[in-house]
């Protein structure tokens, strides 16, 4: 049976289950948090991004979820340094040039800080004389820091990035750290078909099936 499950990652946790980059000073995993075998990480989140991880047991369902070319949304609180007016707004909604191309399209909007945000450790770093603001960015796309680098062109460099939601799946009422199971949801289109040829029945009689070269000589 397929197996789902939603985890909010905190920050500086490495989106795996093993730290082969610093074995004298092991970086805290997945596996400090998820102790279920067999499951591994749909898409990936930064290791100094915090929020919605999904992790599933079945390579279709991982890849209908983090392909690209599926467009699944993802929805991001992002606190950001000064606060944007409206012409950064609309920068990032029709598309922002970056290094390796413009952006599609976005959502977003100024929010308030979240209700019941944890506290991250350590402690995002203000700057005195530049005031900070919240917004809300929806993204279908998967570039390697893509809302970073989208924020940072428009002049509003990112200090804290919570993954809120992924297509319908969210972080509502799932602690800092915590983890819980899914019901899977149906994946649209045929399964992919089997590359090994079918399987001779035992004892039966007849051509072999195209394929069979099981006893070809």
């Amino acid at each position: 049976m397929t197996r789902l499950i939603r985890f909010n990652k905190p920050f500086d946790v490495l989106p795996q289950f093993t730290d082969r980059g610093s074995q004298d000073s092991p970086r805290p995993t997945l596996s400090r948090y998820i102790d279920c075998p067999g499951v591994y990480p749909a898409g990936r989140l930064d290791r100094d991004s915090e929020g919605l991880m999904l992790l599933t047991d079945s390579g279709r369902l991982q890849a209908w979820i983090s392909d690209p070319k599926h467009k699944m949304e993802k929805t991001y609180w992002v606190q950001v340094e000064g606060i944007p007016d409206a012409k950064a707004l609309e920068s990032l909604a029709k598309g922002v040039q970056l290094k390796d191309g413009i952006t599609l399209p976005a959502k977003v909007r100024k929010m308030d800080e979240p209700i019941g945000l944890w506290a991250r450790t350590p402690p995002v770093r203000h700057r005195k004389s530049v005031p900070d603001s919240w917004i809300c960015l929806t993204i279908r796309e998967g570039r390697n820091r893509q809302v970073r680098r989208m924020t940072a062109a428009v002049g509003h460099p990112t200090l804290r990035l919570i993954r809120y939601a992924i297509g319908a799946w969210t972080l509502d009422g799932l602690a800092q750290g915590a983890w819980e199971d899914l019901e899977p949801p149906r994946i649209p289109g045929p399964p992919k078909p089997s590359q090994k040829p079918p399987r001779r029945p035992k004892g039966a009689k007849g051509p072999r099936p195209v394929g069979d070269r099981s006893r070809r000589r």
